[in-house]
């Protein structure tokens, strides 16, 4: 099954909305177990925000199947100008109303990093491309 979440830039009020409509669907996975669900869901909330923290607008694909989820995350820009840099714990570029909202402590795509089994980002001015692999497993236990 493949499903598609729009992520509107910006909107704080409905930030968590792909994370959350994910989280309920792989509920319904029985041979998923809660902690593969909420590593999954945890990694999916840090790339949403940081969609509408930093772009204009986007959206995330999702399929799962037997013991593995794949997440995929697409937004229009401007895209991360150094993606080595950007990866650095603490390391943010939101704007002073992210950080009014509580967002942009510069930890997001360290924790997608370390969450995820398998991260692949590319990224232009014209927008960037997340994908992350899990499967059930050792990270789990």
């Amino acid at each position: 099954m493949v499903k598609e979440c729009q992520i509107i830039a910006g909107n704080f009020e409905l930030a968590g909305r792909a994370s959350s409509e994910l989280k309920r669907f792989l509920k319904t996975q029985s041979h998923m177990p809660k902690s593969f669900i909420s590593r999954v869901c945890s990694a999916s909330y840090e790339a949403e925000i940081n969609i509408v923290i930093h772009a204009v607008g986007g959206f995330m694909t999702y399929e799962a199947k037997d013991h593995e989820v794949k997440l995929y995350f697409y937004d229009d820009g401007p895209g991360i100008a150094d993606i080595k840099q950007a990866m650095q714990r603490g390391y943010s570029t939101a704007s002073p109303i992210a950080h009014m909202n509580g967002f942009g402590a510069g930890m997001g795509l360290d924790n997608i990093r370390r969450l995820s089994d398998q991260m692949i980002i590319e990224s232009s001015p014209r927008g960037t491309r997340l994908t992350l692999i899990f499967k059930v497993g050792v990270k789990d236990e």
